[in-house]
């Protein structure tokens, strides 16, 4: 989306049938420019949930059989039972969000951690006893799809307002300027916490201080005046490995301007964490 499209038109795409996104949850503004530009509004879009630890795709919609939803993760794939349960470990049944478990799994499932069981047990299964816990939060809506809302320990708490990092990132992409968005949370002496934004602009946009407030009131109108953004940074690229995870714990760091960043071999490139602490903002 961050480059003209006619680097996509050039091509001859009719025998496309099938599109993936792997990595992060797609957000509906990424997944319609997909669908129309690239499939033509003629393909399936598969965005499969899954995660090393389970050896394959556990949430998915299948093509030509189930219908799509832009940003939704779909239905369970044969075999798996997904679980929403709140924080005292209820099921919530029917349309709700909560902690994203497997009460049955894919059988590829890992079965322990390398000379170390008793972490491999602690981290899946003692938060809630007889469950995989992904460690994801994700929603049900009215008609059955999942929406994976991202990682448990990237809620943000502002205000006393719990909320998903997901659901800001898919609120600053909604701006035609804007490509790609991730957030993080950032230690508030009064708030307690605040956002700290990230956002890759499209080519030929400008990031300017127009931009910054047109981002922060569009979270303002969406969301709420609590949750509006302290800090936006411009980030031309996105710390992310290779299967195209974005390392929120990089951008935390970089939030915190704290150089102990720890281990970045797994990046596809290392040398986005420099560029973005160069370009963080003096005020921040």
């Amino acid at each position: 989306m961050k480059f003209e499209d006619n680097l996509v038109k050039k091509h001859d795409l009719s025998s496309l049938k099938v599109l993936g996104s792997v990595g992060e949850p797609i957000n509906p503004e990424a997944w319609m420019w997909y669908y129309k530009l690239v499939g033509h509004e003629k393909c399936s879009i598969v965005d499969t949930f899954w995660q090393t630890e389970t050896g394959g795709h556990v949430l998915t919609s299948l093509p030509g059989a189930t219908p799509m939803k832009p940003g939704a993760a779909g239905f369970p794939f044969f075999g798996v039972q997904p679980v929403l349960l709140d924080e005292s470990g209820k099921e919530i049944k029917g349309e709700g969000e909560g902690y994203l478990v497997f009460s049955r799994p894919w059988p590829g499932l890992m079965r322990t951690l390398y000379n170390n069981h008793d972490r491999y047990e602690t981290t899946y299964f003692t938060k809630f006893p007889g469950y995989y816990c992904t460690g994801d939060g994700a929603k049900r809506d009215a008609d059955g799809f999942l929406w994976v809302t991202g990682r448990v320990d990237d809620m943000l708490n502002v205000s006393g307002h719990l909320m998903s990092t997901a659901e800001v990132e898919s609120v600053l992409t909604e701006h035609h300027a804007v490509a790609e968005a991730a957030v993080v949370s950032k230690p508030h002496s009064i708030k307690g916490e605040c956002l700290f934004c990230f956002i890759t602009i499209n080519d030929h946009a400008v990031y300017d201080e127009k931009l910054l407030k047109e981002l922060k009131q569009l979270v303002r109108e969406r969301i709420g005046p609590f949750a509006q953004p302290d800090v936006i940074q411009n980030a031309p690229q996105l710390p992310k490995t290779r299967s195209g995870k974005i390392m929120r714990r990089i951008l935390r760091k970089i939030a915190l301007d704290d150089r102990d960043v720890g281990d970045i071999s797994t990046l596809a490139d290392s040398t986005v964490v420099d560029q973005l602490f160069a370009m963080r903002p003096a005020n921040a």
